[in-house]
């Protein structure tokens, strides 16, 4: 399970026209789901994310999490994480899990991060979404729960 954290003041989804969910303050998380990845990889990535201290505290040090800020999140499946560039011209994704299960553990992470008190709201599965953020930072992070 890959992950890439945009620590955002504000981010927002729009589907049609039409903004479908949108926080202040938290992460927007593009995350990727891989063949074999499981419930393991969903609770180790979930508390990694939620503890993060990647948040200023009153120093401006960061210190502070996303549960300790009280952040958002928007969580956004994005199965190119897995995209394999080394041959070719043309992305191989056969490292990601086919769609009808990686909607389960996408729908199963949001369901996790949700019973730890974070609020996050989700872009729509298989859909074209556009996405519009302000990285405050800026601060990226790209996680890998196979690379504890």
């Amino acid at each position: 399970m890959k992950a890439v954290l945009q620590r955002v003041k504000n981010a927002n989804v729009v589907v049609n026209e039409s903004i479908i969910c949108s926080i202040s303050h938290g992460f927007l998380i593009l995350l990727g789901i891989g063949c074999g990845d499981n419930d393991e990889d969903i609770i180790w990535l979930g508390n990694k994310i939620i503890n993060l201290r990647v948040f200023e505290d009153n120093e401006g040090k960061l210190n502070e999490s996303l549960l300790d800020v009280k952040g958002e999140v928007i969580l956004v499946s994005q199965f190119t994480l897995f995209a394999d560039c080394k041959k070719g011209r043309r992305p191989s994704f056969d490292n990601a899990m086919v769609p009808d299960k990686a909607k389960d553990m996408v729908d199963k992470f949001f369901q996790y991060l949700k019973s730890q008190n974070v609020r996050v709201v989700q872009g729509i599965f298989k859909t074209h979404m556009d996405i519009t953020l302000t990285n405050y930072g800026p601060v990226t992070i790209i996680l890998d729960s196979k690379n504890r």
